[in-house]
């Protein structure tokens, strides 16, 4: 997700806390999740306010990840972080190939069909082991006979496959064509 303010890069926030040294359990959105604490400066948020934090250390421990933050050397401050959201500086994030993409920056975009039908913005994306999927809001308007189109909580799954699902990402426009039945 992106905090447009400061063009930060939300990638997890703090669950817990592991061990007697301070040491916290994050869950990590990056790819592959251990990645997270190969950023050496985070900014945290919590409660509105956020503050930068060197990471000391970090590493997979059984599903979880758990990180060392300077300053934080016991479980009562570590615990006073849980529930806290894990961002980078955009600048900090790895420069991208052509058509490679950050789920953060296409979330919200808007998603049309190569058949010129509206469908909504990105909501979300998920992987799935197969294939990515991307989460559509479905704003198309009214139902149909079968009750699968539109509505306030109706969502759309598109797998992103690209060039068979995924026709056109526009950037400058903010607009993903696809070439997908949204009633699928």
């Amino acid at each position: 997700m992106l905090d447009s303010q400061s063009e930060r890069i939300f990638l997890g926030h703090v669950t817990g806390i592991s061990g007697l040294k301070g040491w916290v359990k994050i869950h990590s959105d990056t790819n592959p999740r251990e990645n997270i604490v190969s950023f050496k400066r985070w900014a945290i948020e919590q409660n509105g306010t956020w503050r930068d934090v060197k990471v000391v250390g970090g590493r997979p421990q059984g599903k979880t990840i758990v990180a060392q933050i300077e300053g934080v050397s016991d479980p009562d401050q570590a615990s006073l972080l849980i529930g806290a959201k894990i961002a980078v500086d955009r600048k900090e994030l790895p420069r991208l190939l052509q058509d490679e993409y950050y789920w953060t920056d296409l979330v919200g975009m808007h998603v049309k069909c190569v058949d010129g039908i509206d469908v909504g913005p990105v909501d979300r994306m998920f992987e799935t082991g197969a294939n990515d999927v991307m989460v559509v809001s479905d704003q198309r308007d009214g139902d149909d006979d079968s009750g699968k189109s539109g509505g306030a909580d109706k969502e759309v799954l598109v797998p992103w496959l690209v060039p068979d699902v995924i026709r056109e990402v526009n950037m400058e426009l903010r607009v993903i064509t696809i070439d997908w039945d949204p009633d699928f």
